[in-house]
C-alpha cells in the first residue's frame, strides 16, 4: 500500500526496451506488465516502477541516481548480470558498508550491487 510521502515509484529510460525487459527477467527473475509499446512496469521488487523508450540512459557519471540491489552471493549475481546480457563498469570493490560492483543493463542504465562484508 503506498504510504504517504514515501518512494514509492521509479521510472528509468531505456534505449533498448525489448533488451531491458529480457535482461532483468533472465538475472533477476522479474516480470513485467507492458502498457503499449513505449512502457513496461515492474512490481514487486523491492520498489515498483517501469521502464519507457528513450534515446536517453540513466548514469551516475551524468547526475543520475543510482539505485543498488543487495546479494547475499555478491559474486554469483554478478555471474548472473554477466550472462544475462549485463556489462560490469566497477569491477568489485570495498567501500565502507561492504563491497559492490557497478552493471549496466541492454537500456544503457546503471545499477548496483552490494553485499555484506566478507568475513
Amino acid at each position: 500500500m503506498p504510504r504517504h510521502e514515501k518512494i514509492n515509484y521509479v521510472e528509468y529510460p531505456s534505449r533498448d526496451l525489448d533488451g531491458t525487459k529480457r535482461f532483468f527477467g533472465q538475472a533477476f527473475g522479474w516480470e513485467f506488465e507492458d502498457y503499449g509499446p513505449d512502457y513496461a512496469a515492474f512490481s514487486d521488487q523491492g520498489l515498483d516502477g517501469g521502464f519507457f523508450r528513450s534515446n536517453l540512459a540513466a548514469r551516475t557519471e551524468t547526475g543520475s541516481a543510482l539505485i543498488v540491489f543487495y546479494s547475499e552471493d555478491l559474486e554469483g549475481t554478478l555471474g548472473k548480470v554477466e550472462a544475462a546480457g549485463g556489462k560490469v563498469v566497477k569491477p568489485i570493490f570495498i567501500f565502507p558498508g561492504g563491497r559492490r560492483f557497478h552493471f549496466t543493463e541492454p537500456g544503457g542504465n546503471e545499477f548496483a550491487v552490494w553485499a555484506e562484508p566478507e568475513a
